[in-house]
This record gives C-alpha cells, sequence and structure tokens, in this order.
C-alpha cells in the first residue's frame, strides 16, 4: 500500500511538471498581467492617455524643453523622421536620449518600407542600406528573399534603436493611376501581396522589428492622396473580402501585432464619408470580421484628409471611440490628452493602455545592434538578389 502511494505521489509530481514543461509560457503571462496591472493602478488618467500617442518631434537634440515635454506628456512612443536624422552617432543618441527619459519602454517608430519612403537614406555620414521598392521585390515573387529583406531593414533599425516600422504595405496596386502607392505596393494581385507581405514582416520581427502592417482596409484602389485630401472608394465589403482584405487578414493569421487605418472612406460600407481611421463600422470589421486582437493605430493625423474636413478634438474623440488603439502624430499632443480626458470613459481609455503596456513589455526589444550590421556586406549581398534578377515587366 506504502509503495502505491508513493508511486501515486511520483506520478502526480511528473504531471505536474509535465504540465509546468508544457506550458511555460502560462505563468509568464500571468505575471505580465500582474506588472501591467500594477503600473495602470499608479497611473494618473493624463498618464494613460499619454501611452495612446505616438508624437514628433522636429529637433535632433533631446534638450531640456524635450525632456520636460517627454516628462509631462509621457507619450507612448515618437516618430523618427527627417528632422530627428542628422549623422549616424547623433541620430543613435538622440534615440537612446529619448528612451532613458521614460519610465514606460517607448516605442521609437520610423517610415522605412524601401523604395520611395525610407527615411534612413537621410543619414548624412553613413550610407544606409537602400532598399529596392516593394513591386521590384514583388516582381521576384520570392518569400524566402522577402524575408531576408526584411531581416535587412531590421538590422539597419535595430543599429539606431528603432524598434517598430511603419512597413509593410499590404495595399494591392489595383488602380495604375494610383501614384500614392504605386512602387510602394508589392503588386497587383492579392495573394502576391499576402505573401511577401507576411514572409517580409516575419523577417523583421523574427530580427527584433515590429512590423505595422498598413493602410487597413486598402488604400490601392484610388488616385487621391490622404496626405492632402480624402480619398474615397465605392467598394462593397464583399468586394473589400475578395482583395484588399486578404493580405490583412493573412497577415492577422500570422499573428500581426499592429495594423495601421488609413483615412480612406468607403461610403458604400459605412453609409456616409468618414474616413476609416474615424469608423467604427470599419474598424468592427477589422476587430470582429478579422478577428484582430492586436495594437490599432491611426495614420499620421495631421494629413489633409482629416484635417482639411474635421477639427483636432473631433479626430481625437471620433478614432478613439471607433476603436483605435493609438494615435499617431497629433497635432497638440497636451490638447489631445485634456480632450480624451473630458471625453473619453476611463474604462475606454484602460482597455487600450493595458493593451499598449502588455504590448510593450512582451514585444519590444531594446537591444541595439553594433554599428557594424548597419550597411553591412551581407546586405548588400541581399539587396543584389534583387538587382540580378531577369525582373519581369
Amino acid at each position: 500500500m506504502k509503495k502505491r502511494i508513493i508511486g501515486l505521489f511520483f506520478l502526480l509530481l511528473v504531471c505536474c511538471s509535465y504540465q509546468i514543461i508544457e506550458n511555460p509560457n502560462v505563468s509568464k503571462e500571468k505575471s505580465l498581467e500582474v506588472k501591467v496591472k500594477e503600473i495602470m493602478s499608479n497611473m494618473t488618467i493624463e498618464e494613460k492617455i499619454g501611452q495612446m500617442l505616438i508624437i514628433y518631434d522636429t529637433h535632433d537634440v533631446v534638450d531640456n524643453e524635450l525632456i520636460s515635454f517627454i516628462n509631462e506628456v509621457k507619450p507612448s512612443g515618437f516618430i523618427i523622421n527627417q528632422n530627428n536624422i542628422t549623422t549616424f552617432n547623433e541620430t543613435k543618441k538622440y534615440i537612446s536620449d529619448l528612451k532613458v527619459n521614460s519610465k514606460i519602454p517607448l516605442i521609437i517608430s520610423i517610415d522605412q518600407e524601401g523604395g520611395r519612403v525610407q527615411r534612413l537614406q537621410n543619414i548624412e555620414d553613413k550610407k544606409a542600406t537602400y532598399i529596392p521598392s516593394m513591386f521590384d521585390l514583388g516582381k521576384t515573387n520570392d518569400i524566402n528573399l522577402a524575408y531576408e529583406i526584411g531581416k535587412v531593414m531590421a538590422e539597419d533599425m535595430r543599429s539606431l534603436g528603432i524598434n517598430v516600422v511603419f512597413a509593410p504595405v499590404c495595399d494591392i496596386f489595383s488602380n495604375p493611376d494610383n501614384k500614392v502607392i504605386g512602387n510602394r505596393s508589392f503588386g497587383t494581385n492579392s495573394s502576391l501581396v499576402s505573401n511577401m507581405c507576411v514572409s517580409l514582416g516575419k523577417g523583421l520581427e523574427d530580427n527584433g522589428i515590429i512590423a505595422t502592417y498598413k493602410h487597413f482596409p486598402g488604400h490601392g484602389d484610388t488616385i487621391t492622396d490622404s496626405h492632402y485630401e480624402l480619398p474615397t472608394i465605392y467598394k462593397t465589403l464583399e468586394e473589400l473580402n475578395n482583395l484588399e482584405l486578404i493580405p490583412f487578414k493573412n497577415a492577422i493569421e500570422n499573428n500581426a501585432k499592429i495594423v495601421m487605418v488609413g483615412h480612406i472612406s468607403f461610403p458604400n460600407i459605412t453609409n456616409d464619408y468618414t474616413p476609416a481611421s474615424l469608423s467604427k463600422i470599419i474598424i468592427d470589421i477589422l476587430r470582429d470580421n478579422l478577428d484582430f486582437n492586436g495594437l490599432i493605430i491611426t495614420d499620421a493625423l495631421n494629413m489633409g484628409a482629416l484635417n482639411n474636413n474635421y477639427t483636432d478634438e473631433e479626430i481625437y474623440i471620433k478614432s478613439i471611440e471607433a476603436g483605435v488603439d493609438i494615435l499617431l502624430m497629433p497635432n497638440d499632443a497636451k490638447e489631445a490628452i485634456q480632450t480624451i480626458k473630458n471625453n473619453i470613459s476611463i474604462e475606454r481609455i484602460d482597455e487600450s493602455v493595458k493593451k499598449i503596456l502588455l504590448f510593450k513589455y512582451q514585444y519590444l526589444n531594446d537591444n541595439v545592434l553594433d554599428e557594424s550590421y548597419f550597411n553591412s556586406l551581407e546586405h548588400q549581398k541581399i539587396i543584389n538578389k534583387i538587382k540580378n534578377q531577369d525582373l519581369p515587366d
């Protein structure tokens, strides 16, 4: 009898150990939840709202004025633009100085798609790896090469301290007159764009840079530039399901963590001309129809598509009421905080802030790579795989 009890005890011990081995992430996830809950319990409402903003700065040095601003606003992060980029070392120091002045990890983001949108080309003293357009990469129809390009992009960015990129572009170049997207897209059909987007995204994320899939629900079938005016696409939801939404569905099925919503109106879906970034109907399609549980970020809020039609206050309120988690480049961060505080419930704010903090502590990689990774010889060998192919017209 005693032997049987001892045997059962060891069997139970083995089973418990097996469960722990089989589910190593369970305790980790619980401890992360506890950590975030504790952090949030010590945050003011203004500090919580700050986590819903990614802002921009027009200087290239983190001076006392900017430090004071960071301490007051406590933003979720910054987008690095050409104003912030000088020499390699100065840019790296600028980013490092931003980070050390925030108790909560900062999202350091950038527009670095390749082709005509790659901010790192502004570095003055050290040539960044030049990434060909995604359309040229798409012509190869090589998902392994797309992964390698993602790795190249990630290594250049991580050597400066960047951790989030606003790429890849999931838009399908379905309108030949579309100069806004054009060769920023991987191609003209959903299967190609879908596969290349996911592969490039994996290449980025496996090498420490979080991808942002954009511009939901699709910016490919319009000739209007949302930087200046509001584009309108007269497609039904069924039509979007059959084309534009396919790359986003595939990205979500492959663990997309951030999706950017564009400033595009779809009147045959929403029954009005509300931009997708302010539309609960469109964002519900992303959340409910596509089952996306990650972070939703707007396209830049200082673009004409919004500013020509809405006040800043309307933009901040409508986007969050629609279901957006992060506002990108609000015109006035302090005003945004007060507007949101006065018009959005604490329950709605907490919903987004919890997701943002869980994302940051689980995914942000601030392990900066050595400068030798920046535009390395290995990078050039990979880029040459695109250049040396006999690409079809």
